[in-house]
Order: C-alpha cells, then structure tokens, then sequence
C-alpha cells in the first residue's frame, strides 16, 4: 500500500505542459525572462539553464512582455538567451517521516538520507485559520526552567518574543526549550545561522533527545534571500501539517529579524520603495502574517505554540521589527547583555519581560507570589544605580528594603532548572522566604 502512495504521489508530480521561455536582458540583480509571462504568476519559481549549470529563482514582477526574475544564486556565466523553465510555486508535502531530519526550505533533506513524501501537498504562504473558529489558549506548559514556569507562564497555543542581541544566549534558551517544553513535535526554522553553528546545534545543543521529536528547517546566511524567507515559510507549513493531524506543535524560528532582512532585499530588488530604516511597507503584513498562522487551531486540530527570536541591535526595543513582533504576539522575553555578562543564565529581564498568558495561567495563590517578586525585582531596579553606589539607606522605604533583602535569592532562582511547575513554584517561595502551603 505505501508503494502505491508513493506512486500515487509521483504521478500527481507530472506536468501535462511545460513552459520555457528565454532570457531577455540582465541588470542589476534581476532577470528579464521572455515567453512566460502569460503562463506565470508572482512568487511561482523557475530553473534557469546556462553554461554554468542550472540556477533557481522566483518570479517578482510581471509586464505584458517579460518576466523578472530575482535569482538564487550568482549571475556568473549567466548570458542572454539561456532557457528559462516555468516550475510554477514551490510546495511541500510533510509525513511522519521528516520528524528526526534536517531539510532546506524546498524540502529536500540535508542529512544524506532519503526523505519520504507525504500525501498531502502545502502551501508556503497558507492563510491562518478563521479567527472566529480558533480554540482559546489551552493549559500551562512545563518549560524546565524556573522563570518560565512561574513569573513568565508559557501556556498551549500562545505565542512569545524572545528579544536578544547577538551573544546574549538567545539560541541556547531556544534549545532549553526545544528539549524541554511539553509538544508532540517541535518544528525548529534556523534562518540566516552560520553553517558551523548546525551541527554544533543538532549534536550539541539539542542532542540526539531534542532531535528525536524535533525537525529542523534551515537556510545558513550564504544563501540567497529568496531561500531565508522562504525558510520560515516551509517550517510554519510544515507545522501546521502536524497541527491538523492534532498534534500539539512547538514553532521555535530564529530569527524573525534575519526573515525581515531577507524579505527587505528581495522588495527592494523588485522595486519596492524604502520606508521606515530601510524596511518596505510590505514587512510588518508579512510578520504580522506569519505570526498569525501561529497560536490556537480550529476545533478539532491541535495548536502550534510559537516562540519567534528577534535581534536587536543595542537592546533597541523600539527598531522596526521588533517593534512589530511586540505588537503582534502574546508576550515577549527580554534578554540583557548586563545580565549575560555577569554570568546569570537564561538571562531574562523579567521587569521588562511579560507573558500575556497571565492572570489566567496561574491561580490566585501563584499569581500573588509573582505579583510579589515582580514588584521587589522592579523596586530594586529603579533603585540599583544608587544601591550599587553605596548610596541607599535601609529604613528610608519598607518595600526597597525587602526587594534589596530578597534580590539575591530571586536572582538566583531565575537562573534555576526545575522538573515541574510545583517544583518552580516552591523555589520561588522559597526565594520569597515565605513557608511552604498548600496552593489552590
């Protein structure tokens, strides 16, 4: 029976016709191809045939008598006149059989392995289900790690910003997760790493646990930016393939800011003007669209739990692309360099960090011992320049007091690792210097 699906599924491969046409002229960046554009649509993809073999690119623009083609590749050796082959636009069809693997962003493996091929073909861009019909968010998830198990709850369905600068920790955060948040399947897009860093994130960082349960969609920062788009594209399908079998989906991308930065080259090779630091129009719809396929399923399905990290550049919260990410998702995690540097990991900064999961997430006893450690890290922050200076004077304010006498043990704890959401909640009591009770 398998055999015959697979056939089934290689015979709904053929084309009836193929569309060739030729290239007409080449300049700056992009290709003027001939004789497709009656056939062709924006984003559908073509294989250029030339002396210096063959080269991929995705139509960007149509006129009555051309076609533009923004190339995945270098130009070189490229001339007038190569053939140019209508591929039309690329899908994916995920199975069970990608769960373990390494792919690039058109589904081809990049472990050496064969890849079997599901029976169901998807769409790169699918539209998010109906708002109306979405489930609400579901239960609090177990992270395996104390800050997100009480002051910055994770809970089925929701989806968070991890803001970090480069060397902050941001990536190895991701992996704690990847190996310790309760889903079915966790679907990992990597756009835009270095080439050394996956396998040092695959053997290392995730190891052969994470990777059991997890799949790996990556585009390394040499390739073109039609392949790192389309990266975070192919990983949000392949999510929502396991979501509709009712799966419970962790969607970890790093980074929407490389997504970002990839769709800008591309708008603008088109012709698309610049606006706010160079970003298109274009690239708040096209975060904003892919977050939204995010977050709860529709009856019956299951939820894609997502977490999104977004670099910024000097701890500026207020650049572009964060600024949509902030907007758009259900919480967001601030990471702090000054933290990082003196040694605390994951390194929250649980003041500027929220979880919009909460009330809800947690009951009425949790919620008042968060309100309490929220409200001492915030006074100590107001206050530590002058603390730090020898400045304070204890007794001048109860509640400064208090946060200066529990902020080593609160610093300590959002650093700690624990194997339940009680096993976090007695820590942080215990941080609190409260006695340990019953909670409702």
């Amino acid at each position: 029976m398998d055999k015959l699906e697979s056939i089934a599924r290689r015979l709904s491969q053929l084309r009836l016709a193929r569309y060739h046409g030729r290239v007409q002229a080449i300049r700056a960046g992009l290709i003027s191809a001939e004789g497709l554009n009656t056939h062709a649509a924006v984003g559908d993809r073509v294989m250029i045939t030339s002396g210096a073999g063959d080269l991929g690119g995705e139509i960007v623009g149509l006129t009555p008598r051309s076609a533009q083609i923004l190339p995945e590749g270098t130009l070189e050796g490229l001339s007038v006149g190569a053939g140019v082959e209508l591929v039309f636009a690329p899908r994916i069809a995920p199975s069970d059989g990608w769960i373990g693997r390494i792919i690039d962003p058109l589904g081809q493996p990049l472990d050496g392995r064969p890849l079997p091929q599901g029976a169901v073909w998807r769409s790169f861009r699918a539209e998010a289900p109906p708002a109306a019909s979405r489930k609400r968010l579901g239960a609090r998830l177990a992270t395996g790690l104390a800050v997100f198990d009480t002051l910055l709850p994770l809970v089925e369905g929701q989806r968070i910003g991890l803001f970090a600068g480069s060397g902050v920790g941001k990536s190895t955060l991701l992996s704690q997760m990847a190996r310790g948040v309760q889903a079915d399947v966790v679907v990992i897009a990597m756009i835009g790493e270095r080439g050394r860093e996956l396998r040092e994130f695959v053997e290392r960082t995730l190891g052969p646990e994470g990777m059991a349960r997890a799949v790996i969609v990556t585009a390394t920062s040499d390739r073109s930016p039609l392949i790192r788009r389309r990266c975070a594209w192919a990983a949000m399908a392949l999510a929502e393939h396991f979501r509709d079998q009712g799966r419970h989906v962790l969607f970890l991308a790093d980074s929407i800011t490389r997504f970002a930065e990839a769709h800008r080259e591309i708008a603008l090779a088109a012709g698309e003007p610049p606006s706010y630091r160079g970003f298109p129009p274009s690239v708040s719809n096209l975060i904003m669209a892919l977050a939204e396929r995010a977050g709860p399923g529709p009856e019956g399905a299951g939820d894609i739990t997502g977490i999104f990290s977004v670099l910024v550049a000097g701890s500026d919260m207020d650049e572009p692309v964060a600024d949509i990410m902030r907007g758009t998702l259900d919480g967001h995690v601030v990471l702090d360099r000054t933290i990082a540097e003196r040694g605390r990991y994951p390194a929250v900064d649980v003041v500027r960090s929220v979880s919009r999961a909460l009330p809800e997430a947690a009951s009425a006893v949790e919620n008042a011992l968060i309100a309490r450690a929220r409200a001492a890290l915030g006074a100590y922050a107001e206050s530590e320049l002058m603390i730090r200076a020898g400045l304070y004077a204890p007794g001048s304010d109860v509640k400064l007091d208090e946060a200066v006498r529990i902020y080593p043990q609160l610093e300590d704890f959002t650093a700690r690792r624990c194997k339940t959401v009680a096993d976090s909640f007695a820590a942080l009591e215990a941080a609190l210097r409260l006695p340990l009770r019953m909670r409702t």
